[in-house]
């Protein structure tokens, strides 16, 4: 992880504070005193940026992403010079319920980031976005690299390749300083959507219940720590005002996939031994197989992941052991 001492005169707002990724970006930067802004939704008493005491050492604006003035306000009021774009609605079950709130929050929620920025060139000198690996969509081709098509179709996956577009658009149309982030799966301590499979089952397992497998088991997917993130989304927001990064796309994976049922196993096999779960076999609309290639992340930012499978679960046990406890 970088050292980071030049975050000290920076003034950062991170959207989606309170979710995993934020949460743990805003440590890493208050931790190098920078000036943090977040920007908050719902005060979530549970989220690690709460429970941890970090909100505290932060200036909150409470707005929703899909309020313009609100957003604006955040970078105005405060002089922010680096936008780093987390929020959004991230469960993809959610926006297969609600399609319209996640559109709303994902795709309009980023452009009233990118709009706001686009009006205050004089303060925004470096944007992030947190795009997704869904935004590449099914691909018979794998695995993605950053010059495919972005091809969603399930709600989910369709705002994930909106929200890439249009930090797109905003940088090659208006020269917003934008790069997107393209991530697999991440997994760490903080997570409490109990659905997803690893703090799900890890719950269970604490709890001595049978954990629940709502797929098939079969699904493919990157499996990343949120550590090796932050590190990437410090890393592009340094390389964001330079010129030529404007509108890039950045994959991250430690580019070994695994189905969801040796995730699983991965989970077990920090409390000792296997556990039968229930396989509910009841997802919808998820891509069978997804996997990133990120040569483009090591060749120009000089990213590789620095923690083993074994060590982020380790990790992240640890962390709901202690949650749960």
């Amino acid at each position: 992880m970088q050292t980071g001492a030049h975050w000290s005169d920076r003034r950062v707002l991170v959207t989606g504070a309170t979710g995993l990724v934020g949460a743990w970006l805003c440590r890493w930067l208050v931790e190098r005193d920078a000036f943090v802004v977040t920007y908050i939704c719902d005060m979530d008493p549970q989220s690690e940026l709460m429970r941890s005491g970090v909100v505290k050492r932060t200036n909150v604006v409470n707005g929703r992403l899909e309020e313009p003035d609100a957003v604006e306000r955040a970078i105005n009021l405060h002089e922010v010079d680096t936008v780093m774009h987390l929020g959004a609605q991230t469960i993809v079950g959610t926006a297969f319920r609600s399609p319209r709130q996640t559109f709303e929050a994902n795709i309009a929620g980023t452009w009233n980031v990118l709009d706001a920025c686009r009006r205050h060139p004089d303060l925004v000198k470096r944007v992030v976005v947190a795009s997704s690996d869904k935004a590449y969509g099914t691909s018979e081709t794998l695995p993605y690299v950053e010059d495919m098509p972005l091809n969603g179709r399930a709600p989910y996956e369709v705002s994930k390749s909106c929200t890439d577009l249009v930090a797109q658009s905003y940088a090659h149309t208006y020269g917003v300083p934008v790069t997107i982030a393209r991530c697999g799966n991440i997994y760490g301590g903080g997570d409490l959507n109990w659905s997803r499979i690893i703090p799900g089952s890890v719950r269970s397992l604490v709890e001595g219940r049978q954990p629940y497998i709502r797929s098939d088991g079969k699904a493919v997917r990157d499996y990343i720590h949120v550590d090796d993130i932050v590190e990437a989304y410090v890393l592009l927001a340094d390389h964001s005002d330079r010129s030529e990064m404007a509108g890039e796309a950045f994959n991250f994976s430690d580019e070994s996939p695994l189905a969801v049922m040796e995730i699983y196993r991965a989970v077990c096999d920090e409390f000792g031994g296997w556990v039968e779960p229930f396989v509910a076999d009841r997802a919808k609309d998820e891509i069978p197989d997804q996997r990133l290639d990120s040569s483009k992340a090591r060749t120009a930012l000089g990213w590789r992941p620095s923690l083993s499978l074994a060590d982020g679960m380790q990790k992240t046990v640890a962390w709901y052991r202690d949650y749960l406890g």
